[in-house]
């Protein structure tokens, strides 16, 4: 059991214990006051010990595990071994593997370290050159990280320190396999750190397996809103939502948006309709190489572009200064997904507003929502009048969709059956480091190696979260009509990422889950 250790009162840098040109770093950018979860962190990760760190987007995370390590290397110059690194930090995103090392880099621009990244989306070359002579500090997502193993073009059996940045994401994106393949090659004696936003179940198995004895640091409740955050919400239909956002984007204050979508094909009609309005807009996700996600960015923090639609994919690898407003244009099947999505706005301290669209169906959605933050959203209507919130215990109109159960005598598609969302709509996977159509090689292997893959049926089978709610992932794009078809039969489960399912219904007979499978989950 993780213990919660006492709060550290320290109104700067310099009380932390931290070496001169890491001082002379921070200062440099400016930096003079540690946010909380630094001041809490620091000294346990610079003592050598196991941590788990809880706070919200935009606390200051990657300082908290960077810096403390940045100490600890250049405390103990070593070579680092060649084909392999002294500290590995795993991230899930290929936005936030390239934040986190350049964090490192500024920090550590008064030391002689060295940052490599490992992602996908770009070749291998590079990379693999660079672990040859072996790099101080790694930063890799899972699935570019695997393939360099198998190819042995990277060891990790002299890894000192081992940290994995949003740890609930990673889970969320099912990369539970990946990690726990990846800690079976790290040596038994290292240093762990466990940083993220939310504190689900999963993470408290996998911390208890992986952590030893370690300190706990929190400095919100968990799934906590950021305070600051201004947030309301616009019932409408669901046709009238690309006119809506059209209508908030003439308005001059918003001026820099960050607008979330659930899937890669929406982001992509947003864009275009968009640009037939006149108003200049790119878009991120998964389907994006990594050359067009860079100039996506580059342009939104440039001020090329006011708007930047993304999927969750994207939500906490974006780290851009000054985002005015964050719209919900989907609102998140997952409560915790919209704490991390209007997180973008109102960092360091700053102001921000969120509004989000709620069609009929998403009513459930807000319900949710509102119970995992523990308030109420200011609701409007299409044309901004207010709209009373349901009563306590009331049931709102949009109330969720009943699962119609199937005929005894209807068979599944291609012998699958749907383990979906708990509220009925089929859930969408996006690959966090490679762009359609890019699988890594060594992840399929695995798939392939398991029995997990059911690629000659394109459907594989769905293993749904120990609670109900299966792995949260974003599914590829399909035609509209044949999400049409999901949501109304139920079948074409989506593809679960990273190998083994956490938990699942495998055991049960076929003719159990098609009598099942109408269940409210």
């Amino acid at each position: 059991m993780v213990a919660f250790e006492k709060v550290y009162l320290v109104t700067n840098f310099t009380d932390l214990g931290l070496a001169e040109p890491l001082l002379r770093a921070l200062a440099a950018e400016g930096y003079t006051t540690p946010t909380p979860i630094q001041a809490q962190a620091i000294p346990h990760v610079a003592a050598g010990r196991d941590l788990l760190g809880i706070a919200q987007t935009g606390t200051g995370k990657t300082a908290a595990f960077a810096l403390p390590i940045l100490q600890r290397l250049a405390a103990d110059p070593k070579r680092a071994p060649r084909g392999g690194c002294r500290a590995l930090i795993l991230s899930p995103t290929r936005e936030l593997a390239s934040q986190i090392a350049e964090s490192f880099r500024v920090y550590g621009r008064f030391l002689r370290l060295s940052v490599a990244t490992v992602f996908g989306g770009v070749s291998y070359g590079p990379q693999t050159r660079a672990l040859q002579g072996g790099v101080d500090i790694l930063v890799a997502t899972p699935g570019r990280l695997i393939d360099h193993l198998e190819q042995r073009t990277a060891r990790l059996d002299l890894v000192e320190i081992f940290v994995l940045d949003e740890a609930d994401q990673m889970l969320d994106l099912g990369f539970i396999v990946p990690i726990r393949r990846l800690v079976k090659a790290l040596p038994a004696k290292r240093q762990n750190l466990f940083f993220s936003a939310t504190m689900p179940t999963e993470i408290g198995a996998l911390a208890d397996d992986l952590l030893t004895d370690p300190a706990r640091v929190a400095v919100t409740p968990v799934a906590t809103t950021v305070e600051k955050v201004e947030q309301r919400v616009i019932l409408l239909e669901t046709a009238q939502k690309r006119e809506m956002l059209v209508e908030l984007l003439r308005d001059e204050s918003m001026r820099r948006v960050l607008v979330f979508t659930r899937t890669k094909h929406g982001a992509d009609k947003v864009v275009r309709y968009l640009a037939g309005a006149g108003i200049e807009s790119a878009a991120i996700h998964g389907n994006k190489s990594q050359g067009q996600r860079e100039r996506a960015l580059r342009g939104f923090r440039d001020g090329d572009c006011r708007a930047l639609i993304a999927t969750d994919i994207a939500a906490r690898g974006i780290d851009v200064d000054g985002v005015t407003h964050v719209v919900n244009f989907d609102l998140p099947n997952i409560p915790e997904s919209y704490v991390h999505r209007i997180g973008r706005t109102a960092r360091a301290g700053a102001a921000g507003i969120a509004i989000s669209f709620c069609d009929h169906e998403e009513r459930a959605y807000l319900r949710d929502i509102e119970r995992t933050i523990r308030m109420t959203i200011a609701r409007t209507d299409r044309d901004g009048a207010p709209v009373p919130a349901p009563e306590p215990g009331a049931r709102e109109q949009g109330h969720r969709p009943p699962q119609k159960k199937r005929p005894q005598h209807q068979r599944p598609h291609n012998g699958h059956t749907q383990q979906g969302h708990r509220h009925g709509r089929p859930e969408r996977h996006e690959r966090a480091d490679a762009p359609r159509g890019e699988h890594a090689q060594g992840e399929r292997a695995h798939h392939h190696r398991d029995g997990n893959s059911h690629a000659k049926h394109g459907h594989p089978h769905q293993h749904g979260h120990k609670h109900g709610r299966p792995e949260r992932h974003e599914r590829g794009e399909h035609a509209q009509g044949e999400r049409t078809h999901h949501h109304r039969d139920g079948n074409h489960p989506p593809r679960r990422e990273g190998g083994h399912p956490l938990g699942g219904m495998g055991f049960m007979r076929g003719d159990e889950r098609r009598r099942d499978s109408g269940r409210p989950r």
